[in-house]
């Protein structure tokens, strides 16, 4: 009780000293909470961009790379319409199968190779693995031939389709999608002809629940359309995984991906098991390509990358800088102050006090202003988060995109001419968008600002308890004479 008491006599009669300290203090807490406020704010805004490219639990991703078509896209020729050897039909050839008028449709696997539907299965039975499952990533190509040789060619269009493993709604590129009209895939969906489709690709083409999108020359009857958070290229068109595998082509057989995939989705038990799933899977697939979130990072750039780099080296090190600064501070000031109490330690001894109990009321002393510093630093470091949220400006990221696959034909157009259809090529495209950043104060960061008050304050006190150590009563007994 004397211990408290004379703790709290002598904090108030050098309150000057001790709120010059905690203030030393209170601006390096301040300032290791607002840089882990920053950073906090910069992870979640990539988290943003991650989930809305994984999908809400996706962990890791599992992929192959395409094989190459077992036979290349046949060129067309051109088709003489009368005996004047008029201009002909422009003509186009895929897989070996050429048309001159008509409408193709084709449902097309082209960024990734094919796995079996088992792998899901397989994969779902590893030793860290919570949940897999199963997608198909897919391009709808569609070409419209002139009915007549006058009329021009036009460029193919396309959309991307996303075969959704309904049984999994909790995994994949849909997971991650908020309903605004309708209603989402129920496990009566299976085997019916039903989609979901993109805001945006509603809005484009005036679609609303109840209208018909075509996919690969079916008509499927929209049941919901849903937003995705902006980022990537999410699939314009959704429909079930089932329909999906029985339309769709692969282009390095020609055949149906019946009982195919592209993708795998993957959740790990918790977040430590993410490096062990990888391995797991890489073991048990050699040749597939296993992407964590961590790894679609790195891919990713702009302001949102840029800005984590500096909240995570620049900002990490002013913080350890400002922190040693202060401490380096608050401890010489507790020595100085040990050394003007030189005649008031001397008498204590006198009185029969044992250094021990000097160094603990010392100490004391200086862990209660470092209490007082950590509460200052807290308050510091909301107010530093409060303005980096007022001033921030937004992020930009860009990200990679690569779903679905392009049409790879040729034509030959009236003239005889053959060539790619413009347009039709694959290719991965990148899309850079705007990032909201909210800095945020987390518990942990609260705690390790209490952890550095106290540890500041009993490294400011060793010096100082040190310092009063090495008196003797003889000659401090001599100064207060």
């Amino acid at each position: 009780m004397f211990f408290l008491t004379y703790l709290r006599r002598e904090l108030r009669r050098r309150m000057r000293q001790a709120i010059f300290i905690a203030l030393g203090l209170a601006i390096g807490i301040g300032l290791v909470i607002t840089v882990m406020g920053a950073s906090a704010g910069v992870k979640a805004a990539q988290a943003k961009v991650l989930r809305a490219l994984y999908g809400i639990g996706t962990d890791v991703t599992v992929t192959t790379k395409p094989k190459p078509p077992s036979s290349r896209p046949t060129t067309g020729q051109a088709n003489a319409t009368g005996p004047g050897g008029g201009p002909g039909h422009a003509t186009v050839c895929l897989n070996g199968k050429c048309y001159t008028s008509g409408t193709i449709d084709t449902l097309v696997s082209g960024n990734y190779g094919a796995l079996s539907e088992e792998t899901a299965k397989k994969i779902a039975q590893l030793n860290h693995v919570s949940a897999a499952a199963a997608g198909l990533l897919l391009t709808d190509n569609r070409i419209v031939l002139p009915k007549t040789s006058s009329s021009q060619l036009q460029p193919p269009t396309s959309i991307s389709v996303d075969g959704t493993d309904i049984s999994h709604p909790k995994l994949g590129p849909l997971s991650n999608a908020s309903l605004t009209k309708g209603r989402t895939f129920t496990s009566q969906d299976a085997d019916k002809n039903v989609a979901v489709v993109d805001a945006n690709y509603a809005t484009a083409h005036k679609l609303k629940v109840g209208s018909a999108v075509t996919v690969a020359s079916k008509k499927f009857t929209i049941v919901g359309i849903v937003t995705q958070p902006q980022a990537g290229s999410p699939p314009e068109v959704y429909i079930p995984l089932q329909r999906a595998q029985a339309l769709a082509t692969d282009p390095a057989t020609g055949k149906a991906m019946t009982n195919r995939i592209n993708t795998v989705y993957v959740t790990a038990a918790s977040a430590a098991d993410i490096g062990a799933v990888q391995k797991e899977i890489q073991h048990l697939l050699p040749q597939a390509t296993v992407t964590s979130s961590s790894d679609l990072a790195s891919e990713i750039t702009g302001s949102a990358a840029s800005a984590a780099k500096l909240a995570g080296a620049l900002g990490r090190w002013l913080a350890v800088l400002v922190l040693i600064a202060a401490f380096a501070v608050a401890s010489l000031l507790t020595m100085a102050a040990v050394a003007r109490r030189v005649p008031e330690f001397g008498t204590l001894k006198a009185l029969g006090w044992r250094s021990g109990r000097i160094v603990s009321q010392v100490l004391g002393e200086s862990v209660g202003t470092g209490i007082i510093g950590g509460a200052l630093g807290v308050g510091l470091g909301f107010a530093g988060v409060a303005i980096i949220d007022k001033i921030a400006p937004k992020l930009s990221a860009t990200v990679p995109s690569a779903t679905g696959g392009g049409l790879q034909t040729q034509v030959a157009g009236p003239g005889g001419g053959a060539g790619p259809v413009s347009g039709a090529s694959p290719a991965a495209s990148h899309a850079t968008i705007a990032v909201p950043m909210s800095a945020s104060v987390t518990v942990g960061a609260i705690v390790l600002a209490v952890l550095l008050a106290v540890a500041g304050g009993l490294l400011a006190g060793s010096f100082g308890g040190w310092r009063a150590a090495r008196l003797r009563p003889a000659a401090a007994l001599a100064r207060v004479g």
